[in-house]
């Protein structure tokens, strides 16, 4: 069996509109060690994370815990909305979950990144067979795999978690099969 705990990202500063540098508040700062706990007792062979400075510095506490190094995967990151800030963004998640499709023009499909993204999950799995795994991710990016393994998770379980942060979900796999996901209480 393998474990995965995805890890979706403490409280970003959406001053900062930029995906790549966007910092956790001090709310998201203190929030991260919540994983920590919630996971102490849980043994933890290896921490993946999106590239994106929001996620990394979420699982950064846990890694340090463990004496892990977090290993970033740009597959992981999250979903690519298009050109600049979107003012009216529950619009543009409800036509993205009722076409998974649907893309602006220059940024990606709920199905590009749910592929995107399980496909960086089936390497590291083929990696990390039967060890525990946290990656750190992202609402969309972690939604869509959720939809991926359970179909019906859709908008309305998207719109439960938004404002959820951080949230952890795990996966337990036999081999390639997945055969549970539940949600951790923090």
């Amino acid at each position: 069996m393998t474990t995965v705990y995805f890890v979706r990202h403490a409280q970003p500063n959406y001053e900062n509109h930029d995906d790549l540098t966007r910092e956790l508040t001090e709310k998201g700062l203190q929030d991260r060690m919540k994983i920590v706990e919630a996971l102490r007792e849980i043994p933890i062979h290896v921490v993946l994370s999106s590239p994106y400075k929001r996620a990394v510095d979420t699982v950064q506490p846990l890694a340090d815990q463990r004496g892990l190094s977090v290993v970033t995967d740009a597959d992981f990151r999250e979903r690519k909305v298009g050109d600049g800030w979107l003012e009216d963004f529950t619009s543009f998640a409800k036509r993205q979950w009722a076409d998974f499709d649907f893309a602006l023009e220059h940024g990606e499909s709920l199905r590009q990144v749910q592929a995107r993204n399980a496909a960086a999950l089936e390497r590291a799995l083929a990696r990390y067979d039967g060890k525990t795994i946290v990656i750190g991710s992202h609402g969309t990016a972690l939604s869509s795999l959720v939809e991926y393994y359970v179909p019906g998770f859709g908008y309305e379980g998207f719109d439960r978690i938004r404002n959820i942060m951080p949230w952890v979900v795990r996966f337990t796999f036999d081999g390639s099969n997945c055969i549970a996901v539940d949600e951790i209480s923090l």
